[in-house]
């Protein structure tokens, strides 16, 4: 219904945070953003805490990691799509990839955390500097209901033209490389991460059946050494290293029955 109305839904169900990137300015968002949220109680004047919240976050980064960005989140299946599309040359990283991995801790420190609670207005309250400046998925689930109103647009002025600049990188990058939103700025998939070395759901390597063929690597678009590092930050739990292994030596699920990994096998990687 936001969307026929023009609307930003307002119901009791928005109280309530999803796992995935949702933003409250959509107008068919029944849920909020977990960031969001996050940035809304701490930047309050009070500065304040919320147990829901923070405990929303450490609940499904330790329950699923980053699962969640893999299956849940609508902007990271829309870099999915993207990605798809025939480009002349896909890239695997970038150069620099794992001090580029490490921006998005940046960010979620910056922009989610610091700023928030210091950098505030005349009567202390603090805005939400990533949803504000930088979120292209926000800009994105905005972008009917400003678009349909000029004086909304009018209200946003510049920052409207740069949150849809930012947007329209995102998109154009997404075609030759695969999710570089979540790769290298998402803060919530630096949060989820950082579960993936412990959550209950994770990968697991059988040492006795893995011949570290390389092939789990091949496939992976995001090109992590699975057989080394299946728990690494930057997994997202898509799942081709498990169809692609030709010894079937790699498994998911909820803490799997299959011999522990070595050291090296459950290693943590950006």
């Amino acid at each position: 219904m936001g969307f026929l109305e023009g609307k930003i839904y307002q119901g009791g169900t928005k109280a309530l945070c999803v796992p995935g990137l949702n933003c409250y300015a959509c107008p068919g968002a029944l849920g909020s953003c977990p960031i969001g949220s996050l940035q809304a109680v701490i930047g309050s004047r009070g500065r304040n805490t919320s147990l829901y919240v923070g405990g929303f976050l450490v609940g499904v980064g330790a329950t699923l990691g980053r699962f969640v960005c893999g299956w849940f989140c609508p902007f990271g299946w829309l870099q999915d799509l993207l990605y798809k599309i025939p480009f002349p040359k896909k890239l695997r990283s970038l150069p620099g990839e794992k001090i580029l991995s490490l921006f998005r801790y940046l960010v979620l420190i910056v922009l989610v955390i610091i700023l928030p609670i210091f950098a505030v207005d005349f009567i202390g309250q603090g805005s939400p500097w990533f949803c504000k400046w930088v979120c292209p998925s926000g800009t994105l689930s905005g972008l009917l209901l400003l678009a349909g109103n000029a004086p909304l647009r009018s209200v946003a002025g510049w920052l409207f033209a740069w949150k849809n600049l930012i947007l329209l990188i995102t998109i154009v990058v997404s075609l030759f490389l695969y999710r570089p939103f979540c790769r290298y700025v998402c803060p919530l998939g630096a949060i989820y991460g950082v579960g993936n070395r412990f959550s209950l759901y994770r990968l697991e390597i059988d040492l006795e059946a893995c011949t570290e063929c390389g092939a789990c690597q091949r496939v992976c678009k995001l090109n992590i050494p699975t057989y080394k590092t299946p728990n690494s930050s930057a997994c997202i739990r898509c799942g081709d290293c498990i169809k692609i292994c030709p010894e079937k030596a790699i498994k998911s699920g909820f803490r799997t029955k299959v011999k522990p990994a070595s050291p090296v096998a459950s290693g943590y990687q950006g």
